[in-house]
């Protein structure tokens, strides 16, 4: 681990010692690290630098909205590469929300975002992504695997 040292006034500091005492961080250090890690990850974003990546895409749509669950299904189906998870939980008579766990290449997981939050009837779109890289594929001999066949798959780990 590297140290370094910053200097800010008494008043920023003052603002950030609250608020990292209302995250419940322990130390300055962390907090720091944790803000370093998310101004990174904005950047690498809004510079458009590709690659893969772990995110979350939420919304809210309403639920009488003319064969829109029906749309919302299909365009997952369409891309159940990305795919991981969707939670589905209802909000009131009229709205639902939805959480779609995605992986994959950054470029797809966010047109694929734009798609969902494109369609009619869906309110309150919001990507939450993290971009990740992959450690080498290996195999996995758990329960039954066919003769002759073997289950190779990678594990992603967020960047640093």
């Amino acid at each position: 681990m590297e140290r370094i040292t910053i200097s800010i006034d008494e008043e920023l500091a003052a603002e950030f010692d609250l608020l990292i005492a209302n995250r419940g961080y322990k130390n300055r250090s962390e907090a720091v690290r944790d803000l370093v890690r998310s101004y990174l990850e904005a950047a690498r974003t809004n510079e458009g630098q590709e690659g893969h990546c772990v995110a979350n895409l939420s919304y809210v749509y309403n639920h009488h909205e003319r064969d829109l669950a029906e749309r919302l299904t299909a365009l997952q189906h369409g891309q159940h590469d990305l795919t991981v998870a969707t939670m589905h939980a209802h909000l009131d008579h009229d709205n639902c929300l939805e959480s779609v766990i995605l992986r994959g290449a950054s470029a797809a997981v966010r047109a694929f975002a734009d798609a969902m939050t494109a369609e009619r009837g869906v309110r309150h779109g919001q990507l939450n992504l993290v971009s990740v890289e992959f450690s080498g594929g290996h195999d996995h001999h758990h329960g039954y695997v066919p003769r002759g066949k073997v289950r190779t798959h990678v594990h992603l780990r967020p960047k640093t």
